[in-house]
Parts: C-alpha cells; sequence; structure tokens
C-alpha cells in the first residue's frame, strides 16, 4: 500500500526563461499598456494576438483581461440583448453562466451526458423551446462532443455557436483546432490553464463585425488599428460611437509572458496525455469506478482528470473525498450540496433559472476531479491512481 502522495496539486511550472527575459524587457522600458507605444513598435499584445491568429488559423483575435470577459465581450458582439434565451450545457463553471447573466440573457441549460459532454436531443428540445439563437458551448474540462453534430444542429436552427475553449486551448476535434467550428470561440491564460499568465482571455472569430465590436467593447480608445490581428479601420465606423468601453484590454506585461508559452504548447499537450493515461492504466478496471469515455477523433487536453462512482450514495462519496485526502490525494466533488472552491453546478447559481435536469443531476452525483498539473511525473500519476483504486476498494470491501 502506497501510504500518502506528499505533491501539490495546485504548483504550476515556473514561467519558461524566455517569458522571463521578455517580460523584464517589457518592464525595463514601462510600457506596460497596449496603446502606450513607441515609434514604429509592435507592442507585445499585438504580437500575441498575431502568434495566437497563426496558432488557430482564426481571421481575428483580441487578447482580454479574463476568459470570462472574453465570453461576456463575445455575447455583446453577437448582439446578445437582455432577456435573449442563450443555451449552455449544464455542466460547466461558473463564468459561463455568469456571462450570459451579466449581460441581461437567459441561461437555458442543457443535459449531460455520462460522457461530460451536452445532450444532443435535449439540445435540440431546448431550442426549439426557448428560441436561443445563440449556444454557448461549454467544453468543459476539456470534454468536447461530437462537433460535427453540434454545428448540423445550429445550422439547422440558425444558432451561433459560441465556444468556451478555456479547457481545450491546444487540442482538437478531428484535426480541427478547438475553437474553430463556432463563429466565435473564448480562451483563458488564467494560472490553472494551459498556458499561464495568471489571468488573462483571448478572444478568436472570422466575422470582422464581430471582432471590430468586441475590440470597441475591450476599450481601444479608437486606438484599433493598432491591433495585430483585427480587421480594417473601415469596419470599425458605422460602431465606434455606439459601443461602449468596457475596460478589457489585456497589458503588454502579460502578453509578453504568454508568447513564448504559446510555442510550448503541443509539447505540453503531449506530455498530459501521458499523465492522464498513467491515471487510467491503473483506474481502468476498478469495480464500482467509471472512467470517462473519450470519441477517438478527440485530442483532449488532460490537465485534469475525471471519474465517477455511479452507485454511491453522497455519504459514501464525502467519506472517500475526506480519506483520500488524508492521503495527500486532492479530489472535487461536483455532487456536494453547495459550492465549493473551483467546483459547482447549475444548481448553485441563483442567478440563473435551475430547471429539473435528472440526466445532469445523475451524472454530477457521482463524479469527481482532480488536476494535472505538468510538475507531476507519471509516477506521480501512478502514485495517486493507486490510492484512489485502494480507497475504492476498501469502501466496497
Amino acid at each position: 500500500m502506497v501510504h500518502r502522495f506528499e505533491g501539490s496539486f495546485t504548483q504550476q511550472e515556473p514561467i519558461p526563461e524566455a517569458a522571463v527575459d521578455a517580460a523584464v524587457t517589457v518592464l525595463n522600458h514601462g510600457r506596460l499598456h497596449r496603446y502606450n507605444l513607441a515609434e514604429d513598435e509592435v507592442g507585445e499584445a499585438s504580437l500575441l494576438e498575431r502568434d495566437f491568429a497563426a496558432f488557430t488559423g482564426a481571421r481575428y483575435v483580441l487578447a482580454m483581461t479574463s476568459g470570462g470577459h472574453a465570453l461576456a465581450a463575445a455575447l455583446r458582439a453577437h448582439d446578445v440583448r437582455p432577456g435573449d434565451a442563450v443555451l449552455t450545457n449544464a455542466f460547466t463553471l461558473a463564468p459561463v453562466p455568469g456571462a450570459i447573466a451579466g449581460v441581461g440573457a437567459r441561461v437555458v441549460f442543457v443535459e449531460t451526458t455520462e460522457s461530460l459532454t451536452i445532450d444532443f436531443a435535449h439540445l435540440e428540445e431546448m431550442a426549439e423551446m426557448s428560441g436561443a439563437r445563440v449556444l454557448m458551448l461549454s467544453h468543459m474540462r476539456g470534454h468536447q462532443p461530437d462537433m460535427d453534430r453540434v454545428m448540423r444542429i445550429a445550422e439547422g436552427r440558425g444558432i451561433e455557436v459560441i465556444e468556451d475553449c478555456a479547457h481545450t486551448m491546444g487540442g482538437s476535434w478531428r484535426g480541427v483546432v478547438s475553437g474553430r467550428h463556432g463563429a466565435s470561440a473564448c480562451y483563458s491564460t488564467q494560472t490553472y490553464k494551459h498556458i499561464n499568465s495568471g489571468e488573462g482571455g483571448l478572444l478568436a472569430t472570422d466575422d470582422p463585425e464581430v471582432a471590430a465590436r468586441a475590440t470597441l467593447l475591450s476599450g481601444s480608445y479608437m486606438l484599433y488599428e493598432r491591433h495585430g490581428a483585427g480587421p480594417g479601420t473601415d469596419v470599425f465606423e458605422a460602431i465606434r460611437d455606439f459601443t461602449p468601453n468596457l475596460s478589457g484590454r489585456m497589458d503588454n506585461l502579460r502578453a509578453a509572458i504568454l508568447r513564448p508559452q504559446l510555442a510550448l504548447l503541443p509539447g505540453r499537450v503531449r506530455r498530459w496525455a501521458d499523465l492522464h493515461d498513467a491515471m487510467e492504466d491503473v483506474l481502468r478496471d476498478v469495480p464500482h469506478l467509471s472512467l470517462i469515455d473519450r470519441h477517438p477523433g478527440l485530442v483532449r487536453v488532460g490537465s485534469s482528470f475525471q471519474f465517477r462512482l455511479p452507485d454511491h450514495e453522497a455519504n459514501e462519496i464525502g467519506t472517500f473525498v475526506d480519506r483520500c485526502a488524508h492521503r495527500g490525494v486532492e479530489l472535487k466533488w461536483f455532487g456536494a450540496a453547495r459550492a465549493h472552491g473551483f467546483t459547482s453546478t447549475y444548481r448553485h447559481w441563483a442567478y440563473a433559472h435551475a430547471p429539473d435536469l435528472s440526466q445532469t443531476d445523475q451524472v454530477m452525483a457521482g463524479l469527481l476531479d482532480m488536476r494535472l498539473p505538468l510538475t507531476f511525473s507519471e509516477e506521480d500519476c501512478e502514485i495517486i491512481a493507486r490510492i484512489i483504486r485502494e480507497e475504492a476498494a476498501s469502501q466496497r470491501s
């Protein structure tokens, strides 16, 4: 028996030296604000937008203060107004319904499957019932659905898709980069995501009017010609005086930290896959424990790990989580009665109407989640998985 795991579930890798050097350069010249530039200088924020556009294949990219701010800007840029219905999957995190509620729109939750993806039959039902013209699709914890089917449903009903790619930057569906199916996509660079600036976000789209509105909303001070991956100045003319400044710009310091990390992202995705596989190899045949199915066409970014205890009572799962914690393994439980830390469900967000989603409730009741930081080794993951395996066995012995 492995007695205890001694590693940290919140310790990220150090910022790479190239990013530190780039940040020091910005600090030394002092021009942190994205529009505070020397003559003929292209700022780090604009360079990041160019780099990310090249990385994803998007025509336009806007660097913002956070992924949540990007989500809210995307909704406004797609002309979502107070009272409008916006579809979203019930398995997500608070910034997604928060962005919808924050623009005064009405959150319409869609059921979640055991694969932790949106339920297509319920999506069609709720689209018909609500009349929504926007789906904010959350790729929660890296679990992308069959995107071809999502887009067939959306296009058949005239629904625009905004993809929440906070957990899928670097992933893909059947060779298509995550975020390139919908009309717009939002990404996060918060510390626990896939490139780390502490906080930050990116909005990507091929639609010049959406890009222009989002840029104005971010607070461009009419300096939109200084953006590295934005539309032409003519696109802004009709809307520049009617779009409020909501001040959500990314600064040059954070952009400088991010740019060198973007080149490292494909290698990080491969390393996360190895950690994820090491966990699954140990837990694959544990009685009363279910792993999450993955479609073979999905390249998932395995920065977190989920599994289910589907036939356990709430008190059993609470005891299981406590026993694992006593042995150094930090698990988060989506079935808890109240929101805790970074874990919550659609029933915890009182600002959004909570319908009766019995299928989602059943999935969430036994769903457990943990971070897999790249400071872990495959051997660490094997130790963690053995502890989980032993505690699962002891509960049913």
